[in-house]
């Protein structure tokens, strides 16, 4: 998670899962395992038909494909609909809940609008919204949204029936937060060259 898409690396992320679940690997419980996707279609189904019970996290963070195609340029290859259906094959081969990863960015995905949305989106899916506030990169385009609008997004989704809680910021402080610490060494890099 972080450094790369996992699941363009499959076979390797699965020995990987067998040694972590191995009891004479570190005996890790797959269910305390998570696969981190930007959203891989083909890959997420091959996963499914492993049926391992690991928790599997897909990073969304907008509630149409031309907004997400923006921010997430894999979403020009998969786009929402194929993705989400994608996401319902694998919770019912699996029986698994799907983490879904929305970061919240001021004045572009963040409002009741984008919440209404997602709350359509993911209606009746076994699934947990993890809604991050967007960490600030020096230079970028997205800025964190504001605790407001936070909570109401998060407030919303709840209502609506789709679970939904905000995670805790670790690491911004010193810019080795998700995002940042990658933005940071590519910049070094173009200094020293």
């Amino acid at each position: 998670m972080g450094i790369g898409e996992p699941l363009d690396n499959y076979e390797n992320v699965l020995k990987a899962i067998k040694i972590i679940n191995n009891s004479k690997g570190l005996n890790i419980g797959a269910r305390h395992i998570s696969i981190s996707t930007s959203g891989i279609v083909p890959k997420i189904i091959k996963l499914a038909e492993e049926n391992w019970q690991c928790t599997l996290s897909i990073s969304l963070h907008a509630t149409t494909n031309e907004k997400r195609s923006e921010m997430m340029p894999v979403n020009n290859l998969y786009p929402i609909e194929d993705l989400l259906k994608a996401c319902k094959y694998y919770i019912k081969k699996t029986g698994r809940r799907i983490t879904f990863e929305y970061a919240l960015a001021k004045d572009n995905n963040d409002n009741i609008e984008d919440a209404r949305r997602l709350a359509v989106l993911l209606k009746g899916m076994l699934a947990h919204v993890n809604l991050i506030p967007i960490n600030k990169i020096e230079d970028g385009k997205y800025i964190q949204s504001t605790n407001e609008n936070i909570l109401r997004f998060r407030d919303y989704l709840n209502a609506k029936g789709v679970t939904a809680t905000i995670r805790r910021e670790l690491g911004s402080d010193i810019n080795a937060a998700c995002g940042q610490l990658r933005r940071q060494n590519l910049a070094k890099a173009k200094e020293e060259t």
